[in-house]
């Protein structure tokens, strides 16, 4: 199965100067509860962002750049390489990649913050009607986290 995790604010901002431009550690919590033990896949430039594989999931790079590579990651240089990898899957940024994959995946682990950030990285509009919402959940606004938010599992209707 593959899935595809994304936090994005309003105007589907999910990147500026490719660093995210919120700090919402609930968030962080959400996606390490939901990625470790499986595969993320990602592109070279959110692995880089990231500066290191994250730990207990394998990290896969996809990039075209041949001569790439890196400690700690599996590397692939095609959309199509994606079917041949186990496990559950989780495609995991950024925007080209979100593009290019919009089409594989079967479900989709969305947190939506509600405001507006300056961004030069965005995720690919989706249309609502085109999933089924499986779950909905707000998420809790305090000194730590300080943006309304909601985490959503979208599962594609057929």
């Amino acid at each position: 199965m593959v899935s595809l995790i994304v936090c994005h604010a309003n105007q589907n901002v999910i990147g500026f100067k490719n660093k995210m431009p919120w700090h919402l550690p609930v968030d962080l919590k959400h996606v390490k509860r939901l990625t470790e033990g499986n595969t993320i896949v990602m592109g070279r430039n959110t692995f880089e962002s990231l500066g290191r594989p994250l730990p207990k999931r394998r990290n896969v790079v996809l990039t075209t750049n041949k001569d790439f590579e890196a400690g700690g990651v599996d590397i692939i240089h095609g959309i199509e390489e994606i079917k041949n990898l186990s496990g559950k899957i989780f495609i995991f940024g950024g925007s080209g990649v979100y593009q290019q994959t919009m089409d594989l995946v079967d479900e989709m682990y969305v947190t939506r913050i509600y405001e507006t950030f300056a961004g030069d990285t965005f995720f690919p509009d989706y249309d609502l009607d085109e999933w089924e919402v499986a779950a909905r959940e707000a998420g809790t606004v305090d000194e730590k986290n300080k943006y309304r938010h909601e985490f959503l599992k979208l599962i594609r209707k057929n």
